[in-house]
């Protein structure tokens, strides 16, 4: 006989009512009456757990507060059984075992007058409420009209899709995404949101990820082709030491500006796999082929002929994602790879290597580290302990506008060492300390800068005079209540305390940003508010030699803009059930180079300063100066909670004014409309 496996779900009221039905029976509720040995046992089972579960001391010292989820049956010899245990912490699923092993054996559940196995699922909530206090009257019941094989395909889904959400890996970076996160880390106490991307099993202890993707599965969906869609990766494997997921997936968009090109589109075939070795190690890898053509700002781009920046023996670049081929007559083809393997040997540290992007802030801009450049290589070391939370960012950047010293044909390289601290000084402000440094030579990186407990800036020093180039700044961040918090940035490149006088003179080198964020703004869940500020003077993050500024990949390591101009966004976000929406205004002032970029007016940090405007008298947006307004709307619908797979509509308005027109920088406005299908898995700035 096939066997029948039920699934309910503890503390609510029953779904069948069919006489040919028993709950199992303890033996304090032998003799009830028929209707009421399902309440007795639902009671006494929560009875007897809360009366043995004790919460672990290090649940109770890191405040979590979250869910548990534990999946037992009782199976037809009458004995509790463990199945599953949903949590990040090794030590409540230890905890849960042992509290099971002190449940008597009890009369099995019966159907048609048989013996047979039952499905449970107990939530456990922390802090944990002792059963005496829990007000079982208030515990909201399952529709009764809700079908048993969609209760039981929803569990099985959940329980084989999501396995990332206790590993090492990194949860795609985007904005858009990452509110929810961000809001559970700012209502937490001791936390820190600034070093991105997260990983999901930090998340994990302050956001159940599983119960968050779960309401959108579709279990009443029965084929594979339909699952694969809706509900699942494409293959998944589990095994006791190891797991992995594979996942092929899609960038397909086609849209219409108001230049002269026929159409836009983007193609981008995605291969993506991920997994996990054991509980230490995880891996990621995503290959991404690509052609595409753009709006005509972004092809002009593209195709920008400037000596400093456009990549050697190459078509152009693509803005984040690097050098591009040509495609047909006018269109351009861009493969990239990223991949890193992570390694966590213990509960305060986590390292990671491979090739990708990093950010560090609490803005939709970062001066300090931001993902706006292509991939590159980098080593990551992240130490969280106490009040503290120290991010180490070792990177192998290239220059392809550059060739290298030894050899002509290739492209020449840095080497930038970064360090992040932040510190929680009380459980509203935060603040942080960055320091990084920049070399460049054909010896590779120099072994002093993978000290991680040292100042770069003695390193670079001792190096020889001019070696190298060096950047600190500072980072705020202030909890103005459990919805609304302000957030800062101030950096300083080679700034002269003595030049204070006079702002004009160029070594007065510097950027801040302000800005606040406002979750559940006006006290509507999902609503997402925020308004940013930034500024950065003439020649930041340049250098007289331009192979030591700032960048990576002919663009800014910090704001996609380099340097001379302000900027203020404002951003709105909602979301409801499948549907996510976002609005920007972007307003702002830059000031660029005239086209034979024979002197440099601070813009652009790859024109040398040595080709400086002049000593003094400098202002902010000199040069030709460009007045530039954006307004983008962005709408989408998820198909597949297991790999972001959105279908998605946006529009783009864009007016640029600069004061003297070029090729490159033409005066006009862009209408910009675009839809499609894709992976939404990391951030694309177009907004310049």
């Amino acid at each position: 006989m096939i066997k029948k496996y039920l699934f309910l779900v503890l503390l609510f009221p029953s779904i069948f009512n069919a006489q040919s039905e028993r709950f199992p029976v303890y033996d304090g509720c032998k003799g009830s009456e028929i209707s009421s040995i399902e309440d007795c046992f639902l009671s006494t089972t929560k009875k007897h757990f809360f009366a043995e579960f004790k919460t672990p001391p290090i649940v109770e010292n890191e405040h979590y507060k979250g869910s548990a989820n534990v999946l037992f049956v009782v199976t037809k010899e009458g004995e509790f059984k463990i199945i599953y245990v949903n949590t990040p912490y090794e030590e409540i699923k230890k905890e849960v075992e042992r509290a099971f092993k002190i449940f008597p054996k009890i009369v099995p559940a019966k159907y048609n007058n048989r013996d047979i196995e039952m499905q449970f699922e107990l939530p456990i909530k922390f802090p944990v409420v002792k059963y005496i206090e829990v007000n079982l009257s208030a515990e909201k019941p399952l529709e009764p009209k809700e079908d048993l094989f969609v209760i039981v395909e929803k569990s099985r889904i959940a329980d084989s899709v999501f396995l990332e959400h206790t590993s090492q890996l990194n949860i795609p970076f985007t904005h858009q995404k990452y509110v929810d996160y961000e809001f559970a880390l700012h209502k937490a106490n001791g936390t820190h949101t600034a070093s991105k991307p997260y990983i999901y099993s930090e998340i994990n202890k302050y956001l159940n990820l599983t119960d968050q993707k779960k309401k959108f599965l579709k279990p009443e969906i029965k084929s594979w082709v339909g699952n694969k869609i809706w509900n699942e990766h494409l293959l998944q494997v589990k095994k006791k030491d190891f797991w992995f997921t594979l996942d092929f997936l899609l960038d397909v968009q086609a849209g219409k500006d108001n230049s002269d090109v026929s159409y836009t589109y983007n193609n981008s075939r995605i291969l993506t796999v991920n997994g996990g070795l054991g509980d230490k190690i995880s891996y990621s890898a995503t290959v991404y082929e690509s052609q595409a053509r753009f709006a005509g700002y972004i092809n002009s781009y593209i195709s920008n002929t400037s000596l400093l920046t456009r990549p050697k023996n190459s078509e152009g670049l693509v803005p984040g994602r690097g050098k591009a081929k040509g495609f047909k007559e006018d269109a351009f083809d861009y493969p990239v790879a990223e991949g890193y393997l992570a390694f966590q040997p213990n509960k305060f540290m986590q390292f990671q290597f491979g090739n990708g992007r990093s950010f560090i802030g609490d803005g939709y801009r970062s001066f300090i580290l931001s993902d706006v450049s292509a991939p590159t290589t980098y080593l990551k070391m992240k130490v969280d302990f106490w009040k503290f939370q120290y991010t180490n960012v070792w990177m192998w950047n290239t220059e392809p506008s550059m060739s290298s010293v030894s050899n002509p044909n290739e492209h020449a390289r840095k080497y930038i060492a970064a360090h992040y601290l932040s510190l929680n000084l009380t459980k509203k402000l935060n603040i942080g300390f960055f320091e990084t440094a920049i070399s460049t030579g054909e010896n590779g990186f120099d072994a002093g800068f993978l000290n991680p407990v040292i100042f770069y800036r003695s390193v670079e020093f001792n190096r020889g005079e001019d070696s190298g180039n060096a950047i600190i700044g500072l980072t705020g961040k202030y909890k103005l209540n459990n919805n609304i918090s302000l957030y800062s940035q101030f950096i300083i490149d080679e700034f002269s305390v003595g030049n204070l006088n006079d702002l004009g003179k160029w070594q007065n080198k510097f950027a801040y940003q302000l800005g606040a964020k406002y979750f559940d703004a006006f006290n509507v869940d999902d609503l997402f508010l925020q308004f940013e500020y930034n500024y950065a003077r003439p020649y930041t993050f340049a250098h007289k030699s331009p192979i030591l500024n700032y960048g990576n990949y002919s663009q800014p390591m910090g704001h996609l803009w380099g340097a001379n101009f302000y900027e203020a966004i404002a951003i709105a976000r909602y979301k409801k059930d499948r549907w996510s929406f976002s609005g920007k205004l972007t307003l702002g002032k830059k000031g660029f180079d005239f086209e034979d970029e024979a002197i440099s007016y601070g813009g652009n940090i790859y024109q040398s300063y040595e080709d400086r405007f002049g000593d003094t008298g400098n202002e902010l947006a000199q040069g030709n100066t460009a007045n530039l307004f954006i307004a983008d709307l962005q709408g989408s619908y998820l198909l597949n909670p297991a790999n972001n797979l959105n279908i998605f509509a946006s529009f783009t308005y864009r007016k640029f004014s600069p004061k003297a027109a070029t090729e490159i920088l033409s005066e006009g406005n862009t209408v910009w409309f675009s839809a499609g299908i894709r992976a939404d898995l990391f951030n694309w700035y177009l907004d310049f």
